[in-house]
């Protein structure tokens, strides 16, 4: 049996997992200040210690950049020199972040033109008065950057033994080879939030041990990543930006398993938002290019989601309109059904029949007809941008606020499948084990793109996939015409099932 939990800013959902791929258990409970709190509460409603694996998808990480709070100073250092001096690292960073991140820039030379030929030879001597300047300031997290890394991560590699030689084990250095795809501004900018949330990182997934030791559950805990694959514990304090995404993720994932279907619209309503993606094979469509996370111009993996302010908790002006504003986690005290004063969403649904919540003699007065219409009329507004083309496209809708949605106009099949309001907590129990490569090649397709498959495999099973489960799921080649040797940007991407007796091991 297997748990997926899914912490959100709201609820705190759990679901247990049978060996027969059944839903056994589910819970719901509110989210903790310190998270763990719930989530342990989550794991003693559950009932189940003889679990085969823990798998766990938080909005923590996200939520402390979002806030600029919990956050480490870092020192970035970017290799390039005597390129990109014009545009130094945090260039585009919103003041108020970057006076919670910034704790020292350094430009030194190093890295690479597009085909791996250095710009500049790195410097042992020029990197160790910048650990000594990093030591001085009392610095304990190090973000290094390199130009082309994707292709070359030799100056990166080089560069993090000596400063690793120079500051010793308790400081962290994260690689943007590591972390982000080409692109060198958006790259850095991921690593750099990453170094940021290293110590946070150390100290949830403690916390998550923690709980699990609490519930008197002995076995492994995963985190669920932005692609909708798992890491190990190990993993997630190395990368904690890879758990951004991972709500928005596991309700599609979720989603897919508990309506069967593969290749579907996906809309999933909380408290306070709602949250539209398209699902193909399976797994998240992810956004081209580079995305906004707080403001901050990042190029890691995330879903294509299309966000909008309608939840259970949206608040209902005169008007009728619904949203964006929301009471939120206060929804059990401040709804109309609970007792309140503020008419809500949910007390929409609930004078509509959609849901039997609260009571429904105190919404005997209102008349949802309106609003619940101007509702399904912006959710099924936010499906048709995501959608790529007019063939008729199913469509699933899960999280608790889905009671607001009986149909949507312009979308024939549309369904709301069993355990909907704890679909996240489910793709988070039943997510795979992935590997991903994304750089520039240089050499006849056939052969570089073999290289690419047989790299995305390995990596997969390294990160603990079982062997001979995996499979490529998704392969993107783009010809790069304007660069001479055949150059090619390939990313491919594989996954498979998760090996529970190496990670029991």
């Amino acid at each position: 049996m297997r748990i997926g939990i899914d912490v959100g800013g709201t609820n705190t959902d759990a679901a247990l997992i049978g060996d027969d791929g059944q839903v056994l258990a589910t819970v719901k409970t509110p989210t903790t200040a310190d998270v763990t709190g719930g989530v342990a509460k989550a794991l003693t409603g559950l009932d189940a210690t003889e679990v085969s694996a823990v798998m766990i998808g938080t909005t923590h990480f996200v939520n402390a950049l979002v806030e600029a709070a919990r956050l480490e100073p870092v020192a970035a250092v970017r290799l390039g020199l005597p390129a990109t001096a014009a545009l130094p690292p945090l260039v585009d960073w919103p003041e108020r972040l970057r006076e919670a991140v910034e704790g020292a820039v350094y430009l030194c030379h190093g890295g690479h033109e597009y085909d791996g030929t250095p710009i500049s030879d790195l410097d042992p001597e020029e990197l160790r008065r910048v650990a000594a300047d990093i030591r001085a300031r009392g610095l304990r997290s190090v973000a290094i950057s390199s130009v082309f890394s994707p292709v070359s991560d030799e100056s990166e590699r080089r560069a993090a033994e000596i400063l690793a030689a120079e500051l010793g084990p308790d400081v962290h250095l994260s690689l943007s080879s590591e972390i982000g795809r080409v692109g060198l501004l958006a790259r850095e900018n991921a690593t750099i939030v990453n170094a940021a949330l290293r110590p946070l990182a150390d100290r949830t997934v403690a916390a998550f041990g923690e709980a699990l030791r609490v519930a008197g559950i002995d076995a492994p805990l995963f985190l669920s990543q932005n692609d909708g694959t798992l890491m190990d514990v190990a993993h997630a304090r190395r990368y904690p930006v890879a758990t951004f995404a991972s709500g928005p993720t596991n309700s599609m994932r979720g989603a897919a398993y508990l309506s069967g279907l593969t290749d579907c619209a996906v809309v999933d309503i909380g408290g306070t938002t709602t949250d539209v993606g398209i699902l193909s094979g399976g797994f998240p469509r992810e956004a081209a290019g580079e995305a906004l996370v707080a403001e901050v111009r990042t190029n890691f993996r995330i879903p294509d989601v299309l966000s909008i302010g309608i939840g259970g908790g949206s608040i209902v002006a005169e008007d009728g309109s619904v949203g964006p504003r929301s009471v939120g986690f206060r929804l059990t005290s401040e709804a109309l059904v609970f007792g309140g004063s503020t008419l809500t969403a949910t007390d929409l649904a609930v004078a509509a029949r959609h849901a039997a919540i609260g009571d429904v003699s105190l919404v005997a007065g209102v008349n949802p007809e309106r609003s619940l219409k101007i509702i399904a009329e912006r959710v099924a507004e936010a499906v048709d941008r995501m959608r790529t083309s007019s063939d008729p496209l199913p469509v699933v809708l899960v999280g608790g606020g889905s009671i607001l949605i009986s149909e949507l106009p312009g979308f024939d099949h549309v369904r709301r499948p069993a355990h909907f309001e704890v679909a996240n907590a489910v793709g988070a129990a039943i997510a795979q084990v992935g590997g991903e490569v994304d750089r520039v090649f240089s050499g006849p397709r056939e052969a570089v793109l073999k290289e690419a498959k047989e790299e995305a495999v390995a990596r997969a099973e390294r990160a603990g996939a079982t062997a001979g489960s995996v499979r490529i799921v998704d392969v993107e080649e783009v010809p790069l015409a304007y660069l001479p040797g055949d150059a090619i940007r390939i990313r491919v991407k594989a996954v498979g099932d998760l090996d529970l007796e190496k990670n029991n091991a």
